[in-house]
């Protein structure tokens, strides 16, 4: 056996004195990916007597349905971020490890590291998604994403640069660019991006400027469908699009990206000019589905089995946004949402259990049901959708909803303790708590402003 980065988790290390004596070996559970589904599959598994791995390439479980307000500066990384290591402090059964799973030989139940192998009893693959462009690749050097802290700090200093180019830039062709932002998508990600967008710039900073009328920032949000929040109902939808032209946001439906270029957007023949592009229109499942040999929908998902296991393979599972599944109930297949993923770790983590205390001898294991507790989207302030169940809410009551549901889903009381007072900040004040640029960007302006700076030529 390779040594590894898990320091080979299957090796067992017997006493030079004890040689005759076997003890028991421990059964491995391998969990790749701390995000909500890997955290559950690991709360599940609580006293089985098994050794846990849970692998991530970064330390820390993000909670993604916030990540966009760190990008427009109501929140720092650290509100929605929590140490991986922290949570399980207490769980001695739980072995978390940095790292980035490379690949897997599913026939010898081994898991490929960048510095070695590892084996496995079960393997839980919990890997998320990335970005998709739809086969051009190529716009994702001008349109950024939003999936990491990395992208949301990125979009945070493009957003907070363009406002700085714009104050010091005298051509009012390139002042225009940089105070036009473009969203390509209209889920909830998009909407929401959208209208904190406008909001920054017609509530926050309008002051802060002595060269521009930040208002008269221009958002545009491109969506190909005929509707926004395409999974939510039409009544919703229909009040969302209306909630984003009141705030002063240009919606264009049923309009398609035709190219993307550095400071411009197509869509179809139209041309506009824009320095800051962010990308909201579509995610693939990690690029590890494709190694695996397994069938896959057009999305990279894993077509896994109604327990969630891959097919060929009863002690390898599928959760969260790469596996494709269609709920029972609904003939649908089960959106990559938070809860899809929560709800798909505590049906693994409680099979896997059920299956260490023998309980499917007799039976065929359980299939897996998604049950649908509703979405939302919050577009500004004191703008919001919720559809929970058969109730639908909109305006202010949606957006207390909204912001009770996601400080009660964040992990740590600090970071409750920590987004609930920022936003109670921000209300009061109309204010961004983060509004920093790091590292090392820096304005990019054409024309300077002759007050400020004299063209060395003319002197």
């Amino acid at each position: 056996m390779k040594s590894n980065s898990l320091k080979n988790p299957v090796r067992v290390v017997e006493s030079e004195l004890n040689t005759s004596i076997q003890q028991p070996r421990l059964k491995e559970i391998l969990v790749i990916g701390g995000g909500f589904g890997g955290l559950n599959v690991v709360k599940q598994l609580t006293g089985t007597g098994a050794r846990i791995w849970l692998v991530d390439k970064r330390n820390h479980h993000l909670f993604q349905p916030l990540l966009y307000q760190v990008a427009t500066a109501a929140l720092s990384p650290a509100d929605i971020g929590y140490p991986i290591r922290r949570i399980f402090r207490k769980r001695k059964d739980v072995h978390v490890v940095m790292d980035e799973l490379l690949g897997v030989d599913l026939a010898h139940n081994v898991a490929i590291f960048p510095h070695g192998e590892a084996n496995f009893d079960y393997l839980v693959l919990a890997c998320g998604a990335t970005h998709s462009y739809f086969g051009r690749d190529d716009w994702a050097q001008y349109a950024t994403g939003l999936k990491s802290i990395e992208d949301a700090l990125k979009i945070r200093s493009q957003v907070l640069l363009a406002f700085e180019e714009a104050e010091m830039e005298a051509d009012p062709i390139e002042r225009r660019s940089s105070l036009t932002f473009v969203i390509v998508g209209g889920g909830p990600t998009g909407v929401e991006l959208a209208g904190a967008l406008r909001q920054i710039a017609t509530q926050t900073i309008p002051n802060d400027f002595r060269n521009i009328d930040t208002k008269q920032t221009r958002v545009l949000l491109i969506q190909s469908a005929d509707r926004l929040l395409p999974g939510m109902p039409e009544r919703l939808s229909v009040q969302a699009l209306q909630d984003l032209q009141e705030m002063g946001v240009e919606v264009r439906l049923g309009s398609r990206v035709t190219d993307i270029k550095d400071g411009s957007i197509s869509i179809g023949e139209e041309i506009i000019l824009a320095r800051s592009i962010f990308w909201a229109a579509g995610v693939k499942a990690s690029p590890i589905t494709s190694t695996l040999g397994v069938p896959l929908d057009k999305a990279g998902r894993i077509l896994v089995n109604p327990d969630l296991s891959l097919p060929g393979y009863s002690n390898v599972f599928a959760i969260g946004d790469i596996a494709a599944i269609n709920n029972p109930k609904t003939g649908q297949q089960v959106a990559g949402v938070a809860q899809a993923a929560i709800q798909m770790g505590q049906f693994v983590g409680q099979l896997i259990r059920d299956e260490f205390q023998q309980k499917f001898q007799n039976r065929i294991r359980p299939e897996f049901q998604f049950h649908d507790k509703g979405q939302m989207a919050a577009i500004g302030r004191c703008r919001a959708v919720v559809e929970i169940g058969r109730y639908q809410f909109k305006g202010v009551s949606a957006w207390l909803l909204w912001g009770i549901v996601h400080v009660l889903f964040l992990i740590g009381f600090r970071n409750r303790f920590a987004v609930l007072a920022q936003w109670i900040w921000d209300y009061i004040t109309f204010s961004k708590g983060a509004r920093l640029i790091t590292g090392k960007s820096r304005p990019v302006v054409r024309t300077h402003h002759k007050e400020f700076l004299v063209p060395k030529s003319e002197k």
